[in-house]
């Protein structure tokens, strides 16, 4: 496989030099690999930290800023950042208002966060966490106990990050946060299998003329593998499966949604997806109030897509359009 690096074992403080080069508003780490928005700590703001494996880019570097994620922590590739890089970000970040860490329901992460949430504790950092597990495709996974954190975590990082933006103290941040993780629901679809930098080609076998419904954003196995299917059928599948989930959403209500690229889906094709999921799920009596369109959850160069709901309220809508501005999100600024 081709890829645009310089050594395998240099990717991620590479790419962690490029983004300190390209965003001069970031402060970034990189022996320590550690961002942080330059402005922190915020007096009297509450901190937000996430982080997890590289190769999910934007997520989680790129949504740090005002209106979403006060720092993150990112490890090599698909592999959990260590407590050190969250404590650095925790103390990096707190302003005397507390810190909650934003963590996606993989086994390493959930280790490392709690370990790094016990070391801030230790210096006297009010700390809380959310735990983000909105995939609907599988339970208890290769990674998992439980659901797998995917597309919903960016939800929960806007929203908590709009409300800590606004000054709203640590257990409301934290309430909203687990409110709205408890109200995602993802599904994905890989239509190729994602190359890590390490291995240099396919992390697994998908046949070109089959897909995989239900994959993780590690490559983990979905719920089945089908012949290949068109836009409208996939949209079809993925849309069924999510309302399934919620019970048949009542008709009217307002939802945020994420129609989103795994790495090497054309915004072409990722449009062209949407207008299929649109469709679907105004058949099925459901209202989108917001909703985002692009690469924001990758796994490297997947091809393929997920879609995330989150069901919604004027109150969050409100949040949600509020002034946003990191690398990869950014609106009202």
């Amino acid at each position: 496989m081709k890829m645009l690096i310089n050594a395998p074992d240099r990717v991620v403080d590479d790419a962690l030099r490029g983004m300190a080069a390209a965003h001069p508003e970031l402060s970034v780490d990189v022996e320590n690999r550690v961002v942080v928005r330059r402005d922190a700590p915020v007096s009297g703001k509450v901190s937000l930290v996430s982080g997890g494996g590289s190769g999910h880019e934007p997520l989680h570097a790129g949504f740090v800023g005002r209106g979403m994620l006060d720092a993150a922590c990112p490890g090599e590739v698909f592999t959990s950042p260590v407590p050190d890089q969250a404590f650095r970000a925790a103390t990096a970040t707190d302003s005397g208002a507390g810190v909650l860490f934003v963590v996606k329901n993989y086994t390493g992460d959930v280790l490392n966060f709690d370990m790094a949430m016990e070391l801030a504790e230790d210096e006297g950092v009010r700390a809380a966490r959310v735990l983000v597990e909105d995939d609907v495709a599988v339970t208890d996974s290769l990674f998992t106990a439980g659901r797998r954190g995917t597309g919903g975590t960016l939800f929960v990082e806007r929203l908590a990050g709009a409300a800590a933006e606004e000054g709203a103290p640590l257990e409301t941040v934290e309430a909203l946060a687990r409110r709205v993780a408890g109200a995602c629901r993802s599904y994905g679809v890989a239509l190729s299998p994602c190359s890590t930098p390490a291995k240099g080609g396919p992390t697994f076998d998908l046949p070109a003329d089959e897909l995989e419904l239900g994959i993780g954003i590690h490559g983990e196995p979905g719920r089945e593998r089908r012949p290949m299917m068109t836009a409208a059928e996939i949209a079809e599948v993925t849309v069924d499966a999510l309302l399934e989930d919620f019970g048949a959403p009542a008709a009217g209500r307002p939802f945020l949604a994420l129609v989103n690229g795994m790495g090497a889906t054309p915004l072409l094709e990722l449009y062209g997806f949407h207008a299929e999921v649109h469709r679907v799920l105004a058949e099925r009596g459901v209202t989108l109030a917001r909703t985002l369109v692009g690469n924001y959850v990758t796994s490297l160069d997947m091809a393929g897509c997920s879609v995330t709901l989150c069901e919604a309220d004027d109150a969050l809508l409100r949040l949600w359009d509020t002034p946003v501005s990191t690398a990869a999100l950014r609106w009202g600024c």
